[in-house]
């Protein structure tokens, strides 16, 4: 199934309150609340003279921009977040609980800024993007938890921690506009496929898979490749949900053959490679992200093992 034909793409008009910015594999999403603004989504440092282009185009008082609200703590999801700090001080950081642990680690950090600094084309225009990132920790203002509401003038957004992903992760519902900004959460839709990007915990990610289909969305907002409208809004979590069981009896059954997580990474890496050329990120980055999801496997079939011995 395929909901590719009800997307936006490119940076410019969601709707009459959500604008999509940035560029289309690394991209935020600015709130209008009537009277303040708040952008979702903390996108790849290489994005931010973009958005501040075209933060500018709009005639946007950037004063009314009162929130930068993070995901999680990917370094693809938080990587204007120091720049916009630096250019606007008043601006309020928000992301979960875990987010703001993770993000407070030097460690954790350093390979966030690292990262984006390998995404930073080499032009001397961009230095003052490379000072950005000469950061040891990332502030968060202001946590949340499941069920907290935020205002953003008129709307509201409600938090849903959506673990699975990350272990940080968390998704904004908007009930006034029937919208779920759940970045990765939600699945990462390329071309006609979902991308089942269950990174920390596969279980937990189907499990929020679950919890995010109970809401009546109209759009879903990704921070990768744009934005689904009706009506292929409504059907995106049921493919996003289909395409996880797919994912997770794909990978399932390689290492149930080789018995060997290297080998499976190296399968999986070959096939999403073909499936998706032109994919964002590095096959080395790629990499990590299916080995991650393969020692969460080869962790159960050796507890499965354990247990019937």
């Amino acid at each position: 199934m395929g909901v590719s034909p009800m997307r936006i793409e490119q940076p410019g008009k969601v709707n009459d309150r959500i604008t999509l910015l940035g560029r289309n594999e690394s991209c935020v999403y600015l709130v209008n609340g009537r009277d303040e603004y708040a952008i979702l989504g903390g996108g790849m440092t290489y994005i931010a003279p973009d958005v501040m282009a075209q933060i500018k185009a709009a005639d946007i008082e950037v004063e009314k921009i009162k929130r930068l609200v993070l995901h999680h703590s990917h370094f693809d999801h938080v990587g204007i977040a120091p720049f916009l700090k630096q250019q606007w001080p008043w601006i309020k950081i928000t992301a979960s609980v875990r987010a703001k642990e993770l993000l407070s680690r030097e460690d954790v950090v350093a390979s966030i800024v690292s990262l984006n600094q390998m995404m930073l084309p080499k032009t001397a225009q961009l230095d003052h993007l490379r000072e950005s990132l000469d950061i040891k920790t990332i502030g968060v203002d202001e946590t949340v938890v499941q069920g907290d509401v935020l205002s953003c003038g008129d709307l509201d957004f409600e938090v849903i921690e959506v673990p699975g992903h990350s272990s940080c992760s968390m998704a904004i519902y908007i009930p006034g506009e029937k919208v779920l900004s759940a970045s990765d959460s939600a699945g990462i839709l390329y071309g006609n496929m979902v991308f089942a990007a269950a990174n920390s915990n596969f279980d937990l990610y189907q499990e929020s898979l679950k919890k995010m289909a109970g809401y009546e969305v109209a759009i879903h907002l990704f921070e990768h490749y744009g934005a689904l409208i009706q009506p292929a809004g409504k059907e995106f979590m049921k493919q996003s949900m289909a395409d996880a069981v797919t994912m997770r009896q794909w990978l399932e059954e390689i290492y149930e053959r080789t018995r060997d997580e290297q080998k499976t990474v190296e399968e999986l890496l070959a096939a999403v490679s073909k499936t998706a050329p032109g994919y964002f990120l590095p096959k080395k980055i790629m990499a990590v992200v299916l080995g991650q999801m393969t020692r969460f496997i080869a962790k159960q079939h050796g507890a499965k093992k354990t247990k019937s011995n």
